[in-house]
């Protein structure tokens, strides 16, 4: 309550363009934030698309595309995967044994940050 009953009025900061701050910081987070994503595999025709389609999903998200494809079956089950291909989100696997689309990867990303 303010003087004389009134209730004061809550203010929205604003940037130069009318953005709420908030939102604002938001997309300063998205655009600075960069996941590390792994792709864990052989090298096969699925794992090879898996990967084409993270990268697709984060340059969809304004994200730099770089990928990390693992080969090596040793690092592979240090993960506790045996089915490949698998996706590795900041150093969390998100998915395993399947192709996903993109925009399923554009949804684990967006969900990990």
């Amino acid at each position: 309550m303010g003087w004389f009953g009134k209730a004061k009025e809550e203010k929205t900061e604003k940037c130069c363009c009318n953005a709420d701050t908030e939102s604002v910081t938001n997309a300063q987070k998205t655009q600075g934030a960069n996941a590390s994503v792994k792709v864990l595999g052989s090298g096969c025709r699925k794992c090879n698309q898996l990967e084409e389609n993270a990268k697709e999903a984060l340059l969809r998200l304004g994200m730099e595309p770089t990928i990390e494809h693992v080969t090596d079956f040793g690092q592979i089950a240090s993960y506790g995967v045996m089915t490949t291909p698998a996706l590795v989100i900041d150093g969390k696997v998100v998915l395993v044994g399947k192709v996903a689309s993109v925009e399923e990867i554009v949804a684990l990303l967006q969900k990990a940050l």
